[in-house]
């Protein structure tokens, strides 16, 4: 009878999920990581991953083949990946057998006969030999299902955003100021000259009576005064514009970064029999489990 994994998940729906428990352990979360195929050819884009949600262990990755094929996601189980930093590589992952892998669907339970057609396709087996390599294909799903031994430590980064904001304004304008000013001017005026001669040898006027006839003489005189106006003369001009100049300022604040704790029990060697010796890994009295 053909049945279907309820415990697989997709990550990003446990990601929504805030009451999912991971037990303080990370998860390795691929969604958006560049997917390469045998020979580094690019495959397409990591959309998804599949999860047990009792664990939290990735068992297949839901792989958009966008660079091979038009809009095809298909599953690959984890153990065919090689995670590096630039993305995720399938180096024994053909184009045939993307071809040949069940378009995988979110609506659509993923049913064991279509896991086992996908591994038979993987394994490169016919149909004719499934019910005679149940070794083979025992020896198969513990590779192919194996989580990568990858576990990414987060460390928090300042990112420094600027934004524009009124800091002040500056108004121009103009006003009058006064002053007292003097100036010489040279004025012109006139002035009476009046010559006064001795006549010596007097002569006689005939008829003439003193008192008689008296004339007056009227003369007028000029001067210049002074007629003071104003005038206005451009002295100053102004430019007004505004340049950007640049201060350095202190911004400070907390962050955080994971560091690994490798916990072990009992005479535990690692890699060439020796034990890890790092400031940054702790040792605690609990046992590991993988992601």
């Amino acid at each position: 009878m053909t049945q279907s994994n309820p415990n697989l998940v997709r990550l990003s729906d446990l990601s929504r999920d805030y009451n999912y428990n991971f037990s303080g352990e990370g998860v390795y979360d691929p969604t958006g990581y560049t997917a390469y195929g045998i020979n580094g050819d690019k495959l397409g884009t990591i959309r998804d991953a599949l999860v047990q949600s009792d664990t939290g262990r990735i068992r297949y990755f839901v792989v958009d083949a966008g660079g091979w094929f038009s809009s095809k996601e298909v599953l690959v189980p984890v153990g065919h990946s090689r995670l590096e930093d630039d993305g995720v590589y399938f180096d024994d992952l053909t184009r045939d057998q993307v071809s040949s892998l069940r378009q995988y669907d979110y609506n659509e339970s993923y049913m064991d006969e279509h896991r086992e057609a996908d591994e038979r396709v993987l394994r490169g087996v016919g149909n004719d030999t499934v019910a005679t390599d149940t070794a083979d294909r025992s020896a198969y799903q513990e590779r192919a299902y194996r989580t990568p031994d990858k576990l990414q430590l987060l460390e928090e980064r300042l990112v420094v955003d600027k934004d524009r904001f009124k800091a002040g304004s500056v108004e121009i304008g103009k006003h009058v100021e006064t002053h007292q000013e003097q100036v010489q001017v040279a004025l012109q005026r006139e002035e009476v000259v009046i010559e006064r001669r001795a006549v010596s040898d007097g002569r006689p006027v005939e008829g003439a009576v003193l008192g008689e006839g008296s004339q007056t003489m009227s003369i007028d005189l000029e001067a210049e005064r002074a007629n003071v106006s104003k005038q206005a003369y451009v002295t100053e001009e102004i430019g007004i514009g505004k340049r950007t100049v640049t201060d350095n300022q202190t911004v400070t604040e907390t962050v955080g970064r994971e560091v690994l704790d490798v916990n072990k029990t009992g005479d535990v060697r690692m890699e060439n029999g020796e034990t890890v010796q790092d400031s940054s890994m702790t040792e605690t009295t609990t046992g590991r489990r993988d992601i």
